[in-house]
């Protein structure tokens, strides 16, 4: 049998890659019961999810070593379904990719990702990456004010100005949401990880609607 593919860098994994780990992190899962939780979790907002993606992403994380099958299923006329399971690499890779992401400002689409499944990675450290974050964006911002107003002594009609006022009044929203959450973590107890799942009860009733 031949060996897995040497393990991929962080960034060579998809968001919807990291996705899918964090799912196989809570359980052993197939591919459907994936896509029915993506669904259900309306992390369809966040990352592209159709069968095709899942599916794909499912065996590109098993070939780069990421996961492993552990079994196969049939019930009734249901076609087989493989099951997953996580390997260590997959536990290890998913906060890193998570603690590299978190404190960036150019890659919208990783980091709402890495938001997301932020609870994959211990508070204090969310906090120091999203510190971190906070000050790239009053940088940013601080930098595109100062252009802007450049812009105005030098006569730049305001037609050519409406963007980068746009992005400056995103940029500070952005600002101020990030140094509420850390407000908010700093005063107001959060459940994390393992303490902040779902009702347990209500957790198995999810994964079984999600299996049928």
């Amino acid at each position: 049998m031949a060996s897995p593919a040497p393990p991929a860098a962080p960034r060579s994994i998809t968001p919807l890659g990291i996705t899918v780990l964090a799912l196989l992190v809570e359980d052993d899962m197939h591919p459907y019961e994936m896509l029915r939780l993506l669904e259900q979790r309306r992390r369809d907002r966040i990352v592209s999810v159709t069968k095709g993606s899942v599916y794909h992403t499912v065996a590109r994380l098993e070939s780069q070593g990421y996961i492993a099958e552990v079994g196969v299923d049939r019930a009734g006329n249901r076609p087989e379904r493989t099951s997953y399971s996580v390997r260590p690499l997959g536990r290890e890779i998913l906060p890193a990719w998570v603690a590299e992401e978190l404190p960036r400002i150019d890659r919208p689409a990783a980091f709402r990702v890495a938001l997301a499944e932020a609870h994959n990675v211990p508070l204090a450290r969310v906090t120091e990456l999203l510190t971190v974050r906070g000050e790239a964006l009053r940088e940013q911002l601080e930098t595109l004010r100062d252009g802007i107003s450049a812009a105005h002594d030098r006569g730049t009609p305001e037609q050519f100005l409406i963007e980068f006022e746009r992005e400056r009044t995103l940029l500070d929203a952005d600002l101020q949401w990030n140094t509420a959450l850390l407000e908010r973590f700093s005063t107001t107890p959060i459940p994390w990880g393992e303490d902040g799942h779902s009702d347990p009860a209500q957790y198995a009733l999810l994964r079984k609607a999600a299996q049928l």
